[in-house]
């Protein structure tokens, strides 16, 4: 994935960056709960792999955000061209492995693609990721099996950079259908309103799905 440096010296945020990022725990997160009815009976109605739909959805908001693709690199703000997903995959077992997907492609291209790549990471059965490898990536995970309003991730020390992306169980309010989806970013790179940004472009995402004309 290509990358270039910020100029730390003419950065915004300079005094920010370095606050936050002296901090123990310095990550900004919350939970929201997103509007998918019309994107949930589109998948039904479709078969699409409601997890997989998801992901590409998040992908793709995600990525028009500048900020989401940023890392701390040596002390330095490194931004990320575009950026893949790494997220879990349930094992027989019990435990999960890591999936890694690029999601530049279009959906009807995507979904054939990642069902295989996940086939790929079930065989592998690993969640050994290199560390060059995993600053150009989300991170992706979901609780299918409860609906929640809060959540709390577990964090590298030292604290890394990477957007982490999860999402609960589905449920149903008001004729509508709602997924709790959190979020936790790096308070270094990352403010609410770009938090505000990814929730509203995620519901975007899943209603230009719907619209697609195949």
């Amino acid at each position: 994935m290509r990358y270039r440096y910020l100029d730390m010296e003419n950065y915004k945020r300079k005094e920010h960056f370095a606050y936050f990022n002296s901090l123990a725990y310095p990550y900004v997160g919350l939970t929201a709960n997103v509007d998918i009815t019309e994107l949930l009976r589109e998948i039904k109605t479709k078969g699409w792999p409601f997890f997989l739909t998801l992901c590409y959805c998040a992908c793709e908001a995600a990525n028009q955000i500048p900020e989401f693709r940023q890392r701390i690199i040596d002390g330095k703000i490194a931004e990320f061209d575009r950026c893949a997903t790494s997220h879990t995959v349930a094992l027989e077992n019990g435990t999960f492995c890591y999936c890694t997907l690029e999601s530049d492609l279009p959906f009807s291209e995507y979904l054939p693609y990642a069902i295989k790549k996940q086939e790929e990471a079930k065989q592998a059965a690993s969640i050994a990721e290199e560390k060059e490898e995993a600053y150009s990536k989300f991170f992706i995970s979901s609780l299918p099996w409860i609906s929640y309003t809060a959540l709390i991730q577990p964090t590298p020390v030292p604290a890394d950079s990477n957007p982490r992306i999860t999402w609960g169980k589905y449920f149903s309010q008001e004729d509508r259908i709602w997924l709790p989806v959190s979020v936790l970013c790096h308070h270094a790179l990352v403010d609410g309103r770009q938090i505000a940004d990814f929730y509203r472009l995620l519901e975007e995402k899943c209603k230009e799905l719907c619209q697609r004309q195949d």
